[in-house]
């Protein structure tokens, strides 16, 4: 059973992280701008993530859950890792929509700067930067 105090802990413990996977500026690059909330209590993290990219006109918005794990030396101080799955509507004259994953992964330092990747249908996106927006 949780006491109050626990509980209280426990939201103390959660904070919010925004930021971008990517290369930003680059024209036509895919764009992953995630907002978070980490749960260092349990290693948890969730939220949102929108992927924005020049030509394509309508960004997909994604509910991402995922985990976060503290590596505790050298660069890289923390791991991440987020899924997800966003709805595809096909374009008329098919009527229809399907469910498509969205995975992402950020090997990041206590101000979550560093390196990372996505993929969200066939596109494949790696070793690209992570920027922080705190």
């Amino acid at each position: 059973m949780s006491t109050v105090t626990e509980s209280q802990t426990n939201i103390a413990s959660a904070y919010l992280t925004k930021g971008t996977i990517g290369n930003v500026g680059l024209p036509g690059a895919p764009i992953a701008h995630f907002s978070l909330v980490v749960i260092a209590a349990t290693n948890t993290v969730s939220g949102v993530v929108e992927i924005t990219q020049a030509i394509d006109a309508k960004p997909i918005q994604v509910h991402v859950t995922g985990n976060i794990r503290y590596t505790g030396y050298g660069k890289v101080t923390k791991i991440v890792n987020l899924k997800g799955q966003y709805v595809v509507s096909v374009p008329p004259p098919a009527i229809g929509s399907y469910l498509q994953d969205f995975t992402a992964f950020m090997d990041i330092d206590d101000s979550w700067n560093g390196v990372g990747g996505f993929t969200y249908g066939n596109t494949d996106i790696k070793d690209v930067p992570v920027n922080s927006d705190n």
